[in-house]
């Protein structure tokens, strides 16, 4: 099996592990939901012995299987010592989103045996602490919708000849929200023009072009802007040649509303511009005040 044939799927109940392993069956994995991780050798084993050839699967294990999944870092040993080549993708989201979807779905956590969601939420994620630190790939879906987890299941685990590389997801942010957990680049642009003290820009966003022209056209933006993208036309490359397939940058200010969102609408450009795998996320826009 190739590196990216089998993909074990797991991660906190509610972080959306369906929705991934049903756009992994849209790229054509044979998808097989809660498998007994004691299962996983023989079953892979039996896979390459069909009569066709299975080269692609993946299987979801999580902490439904009670017991059997205290196995599975066991498990991994076994597929180690048989060569088998595996990946592991971990789904993630914070703990009042996962909170929300359990009230929103009326479903009860897989671990709980009282009405304390919030406390069986941490439990498990205490419980995956080891098998997270082992994971090749991991996404925080709190932000993300359907559509958008499905892009980044394909952009991880689809076909990427016709596309770059790697997979850029440059994200807005505010830190008076907290820093997203999930990037592997933050910058800080609290000392970008503030729009947020005029009073006919503030209700805007970064989307609109006055805000946009407000951020971009002082002295100071246009010097960062040109030293912080030719950092990037460094960088970027540099993760490519390391074997990366995946980057998050997220830009920062106070809100998320103005500065962050105009400075990521004119990187995502910018990037496209030259040929990369672009997503854009603008974390805490919809929390802007009037």
């Amino acid at each position: 099996m190739s590196k990216k044939n089998l993909v074990i799927v797991t991660g906190l109940s509610g972080a959306g592990k369906t929705q991934a392993v049903r756009s992994l069956e849209d790229l054509g994995y044979f998808c097989v939901d809660n498998l007994p991780p004691t299962l996983i050798p023989k079953f892979v084993e039996l896979c390459t012995q069909t009569k066709k050839d299975v080269d692609k699967i993946a299987l979801v294990v999580d902490i439904r299987g009670g017991e059997f999944f205290d196995a599975l870092t066991e498990v991994l040993g076994e597929l180690d010592s048989m060569e088998i080549k595996y990946e592991i993708l971990f789904l993630e989201a914070a703990r009042e989103t996962l909170l929300h979807r359990f009230k929103e779905t009326r479903r009860s956590h897989p671990l709980a045996v009282d009405g304390d969601v919030l406390h069986w939420i941490d439990e498990e994620k205490n419980r995956l602490q080891e098998i997270r630190g082992r994971a090749h790939k991991i996404i925080d879906t709190s932000y993300l919708s359907n559509t958008q987890l499905r892009e980044e299941i394909s952009s991880l685990f689809g076909d990427s000849s016709a596309v770059s590389k790697i997979k850029i997801i440059v994200m807005s942010f505010g830190y008076k929200y907290g820093m997203p957990t999930d990037s592997d680049l933050v910058f800080d642009v609290r000392f970008l023009p503030n729009p947020h003290y005029d009073p006919v820009l503030r209700p805007m966003t970064g989307n609109a072009t006055e805000i946009q022209e407000f951020v971009m056209n002082s002295e100071t933006s246009v010097q960062f802007v040109g030293k912080f993208f030719d950092f990037l036309e460094f960088l970027v490359p540099q993760y490519i040649k390391e074997g990366k397939t995946s980057l998050t940058i997220a830009i920062g200010c106070t809100g998320g509303v103005h500065r962050s969102v105009a400075l990521t609408n004119k990187l995502t450009d910018y990037l496209r511009n030259r040929k990369y795998n672009v997503m854009t996320k603008h974390r805490d826009i919809h929390k802007k005040e009037g």
